[in-house]
């Protein structure tokens, strides 16, 4: 059974910087884009950042263009989020993805439909 495992939330001040880890198992993760969504009390979820299955192609929230990178280590079937500057906003339970879809050379955000059960981040001023 296909499932994804998030880890690595936590409580961080303002300006700070988190990792955010995923472990993949029962799918075939080298060949599925991957991604990371986050939702916030009272807010519907929102995409933060994804990348194709091959790694050549990585797409961003516009909130988080230039401070998030999103990674993937195929050997250890991971996908990561470095969380740079963070604010405020940026509280949310944060949510890995996979796309059902081998070896889609895009990304289509309404295509992940595979979730794990997310981490939560807490940013504090």
């Amino acid at each position: 059974q296909a499932q994804l495992v998030e880890s690595g939330g936590g409580v961080v001040q303002v300006g700070g910087s988190l990792r955010l880890s995923c472990a993949a198992s029962g799918l075939n993760f080298n060949s599925v884009g991957m991604a990371w969504f986050r939702q916030a009390p009272g807010k519907e979820r929102e995409f933060v950042a994804a990348l194709t299955w091959n790694g050549v192609t990585a797409e961003y929230g516009d909130s988080v263009a230039g401070r998030f990178t999103i990674t993937r280590y195929n050997p250890k079937n991971a996908v990561y989020l470095q969380m740079n500057n963070l604010t405020l906003e940026d509280t949310a339970v944060y949510y890995c993805a996979a796309d059902p879809t081998s070896f889609r050379p895009f990304i289509r955000r309404t295509e992940f439909n595979l979730w794990g059960q997310g981490t939560q981040v807490t940013v504090s001023s």
